[in-house]
């Protein structure tokens, strides 16, 4: 097990409540004489003013590993970033559901702890990153740990896109638009969209239309090496958007082109011993329990 002995700090800025737990979390640290570096943008609330602080990819270059404190939107714009730099990312949730940042306020010190003990188990997620062509040229691209989704923004009207997968022409889809998630987003959007739950473990994307003109129209499990292309018909009245795991927005154009793979980098997430996948949809989904 690898020995965390520098460890990044991050979280949502301009959210007060997780000040307790970042100053619980510094302490700690401290008295584990680990080296700490905080994300500039959590300065202001800070328990010292001798802590280091330092940009998000300098801390990503520089740590052991970076603790995200906040909900899965906080550890989503993280790991999104942080994946570049091969650093493996834990959550300690001050959100809702907290699929992702798994570590409990109420459990920090002693799950804390224990990770630094080398008691914990790491995996990896694949991200998508997908790019915006009009008329030859890239216009935009990015990256998703949960989901890219094609959606109208503010219109209420359908868009009508062409899919195609590896090359081969899927279908022409009339629809409010497509979420395309990996095994880490089939608990998002998708889920509410009407799509599977995949293990994280899975190599695969979901693509799941949302509102179809037809109603034969059904979510898709395809190959995570798949590449899908996305073409806006030129009779398209609106000008729809595609988003990034629903924090980066880029306004699309009819005869636009996005292209969507898998990203050669991944997300190295650290989870507690007492992580498991089952127990988290059992407690987050509210799956009925028989004793």
């Amino acid at each position: 097990m690898e020995q965390f002995k520098r460890i990044g700090i991050t979280g949502r800025q301009g959210r007060s409540h997780i000040v307790d737990t970042l100053k619980r979390l510094v302490t700690f640290l401290e008295s584990r004489n680990v080296d700490i570096v905080v994300d500039e943008s959590l300065s202001d609330i800070l328990p010292s003013p001798q802590t280091k602080t330092f940009s998000r990819s300098t801390m990503g270059q520089n740590s052991d590993l970076v603790i995200v404190i906040g909900g899965d939107g906080s550890l989503l714009g993280a790991g999104r970033e942080l994946s570049a730099y091969d650093v493996p990312v834990l959550g300690v949730n001050r959100g809702r559901l907290g699929f992702l940042t798994d570590v409990s306020p109420d459990e920090l010190e002693p799950r804390i702890g224990e990770i630094l003990d080398g008691q914990y188990s790491m995996e990896s997620r694949f991200l998508l990153e997908a790019r915006v062509e009009r008329d030859g040229q890239l216009i935009g691209q990015g990256d998703a740990l949960n989901d890219v989704v094609l959606h109208p923004g503010v219109s209420t009207k359908i868009i009508e896109f062409e899919l195609f997968i590896d090359d081969q022409y899927v279908y022409c889809q009339r629809s409010d638009g497509l979420i395309i998630a990996t095994p880490t987003g089939s608990t998002a959007y998708a889920l509410s969209g009407g799509g599977p739950i995949m293990h994280p473990k899975i190599d695969a994307m979901v693509l799941v239309p949302m509102h179809p003109h037809m109603l034969t129209s059904r979510p898709l499990v395809v190959s995570g090496d798949s590449e899908l292309k996305l073409v806006i018909n030129e009779g398209n009245e609106i000008h729809p958007r595609i988003s990034f795991d629903g924090q980066v927005d880029i306004k699309l154009a009819p005869d636009d082109t996005i292209t969507i793979s898998k990203k050669a980098k991944k997300l190295k997430l650290v989870h507690p011993m007492t992580h498991n996948f089952y127990e988290a949809c059992r407690s987050k989904l509210r799956w009925y329990q028989q004793n």
